[in-house]
């Protein structure tokens, strides 16, 4: 296998995941556990998406601070680049000024909203400072969309035609939806498709083992996701990512070199995350 870009993993200190890894994936959340999943997958770089709690199992937390950084291990591996998070309830001025300095760092090569987790539509005025920020620094947006993984989400706020507003509105920002907005992948389909500027994540589609993976093959579980990435006929903008540790790195890329034809894993395990994040070439070289 090529050179793969995790454009969507995670690596803060966040009950849920380590649970998940413990009890779901059997994945090793840790820094040796990430380091090694990458050396046997042939990784070069994972994108870590910001999140913090500020109680045990309180995300989504309305008092955690903007930007939501990245906090599993005092080690960093150099391999991981960062989009900070946003809480919506976070937004003051100082808040605004450290996200902006954040994002002059050349490890930071993205912000990342949390729809649904935090009851704001994209389009809601709150984003707006957020969306001027990534036009003065040309840094794409990264929504969640679909399920949460909180059962305090709020899926309405997530669902991907909700993203549609702010692709027509602000042409000048490359989005991209994580999760392709399962389950509502066709909808999600027809904004990606729709909209110039919008791609999408396939990360987190599916949670657990090798074993799980191999169960929900042999059933209707992906029939809406195959769907959906035949009826969005856009390769070019659909980026490999794993939402480590809720999966392990070699069961999904196996899962999604099945699903991805051949002729577009090139694009669909590296360059399509290249062309989202602008800033990975120099990470990279």
């Amino acid at each position: 296998m090529k050179k793969i870009i995790d454009a969507h993993i995670h690596y803060s200190k966040i009950a849920s995941f380590q649970s998940t890894a413990e009890n779901n994936s059997n994945v090793d959340y840790s820094f040796e556990g990430l380091t090694k999943e990458f050396r046997e997958s042939n990784v070069v770089l994972g994108i870590a998406m910001g999140l913090s709690e500020t109680t045990v199992n309180g995300f989504p937390d309305r008092l955690a601070e903007t930007p939501m950084g990245i906090d599993l291990d005092i080690q960093l591996p150099n391999t991981i680049a960062l989009c900070p998070g946003i809480n919506p309830y976070q937004l003051s001025n100082d808040a605004l000024s450290e996200l902006e300095k954040q994002l002059t760092s050349s490890r930071v090569v993205g912000i990342k909203i949390y729809l649904g987790y935090y009851p704001f539509y994209a389009y809601d005025s709150v984003y707006g400072p957020i969306y001027e920020l990534a036009k003065a620094y040309k840094l794409p947006i990264v929504f969640h969309t679909g399920d949460t993984y909180s059962n305090r989400g709020l899926l309405k706020y997530a669902h991907p035609l909700t993203l549609d507003e702010v692709a027509v509105e602000h042409r000048d920002i490359t989005f991209m939806m994580a999760h392709f907005g399962d389950p509502w992948v066709l909808d999600g389909a027809e904004v990606v498709y729709k909209n110039e500027n919008m791609y999408a994540d396939l990360s987190g589609l599916i949670v657990g083992t090798s074993k799980t993976i191999k169960k929900h093959q042999k059933s209707r579980f992906l029939n809406h996701l195959l769907h959906a990435i035949t009826y969005c006929d856009s390769y070019e903008k659909l980026v490999f990512g794993t939402d480590w540790p809720l999966v392990s790195q070699k069961a999904y890329i196996e899962l999604m070199k099945e699903i991805i034809p051949d002729e577009h894993h090139d694009s669909f395990f590296y360059g399509n995350a290249c062309r989202v994040f602008p800033k990975l070439e120099k990470l990279l070289s």
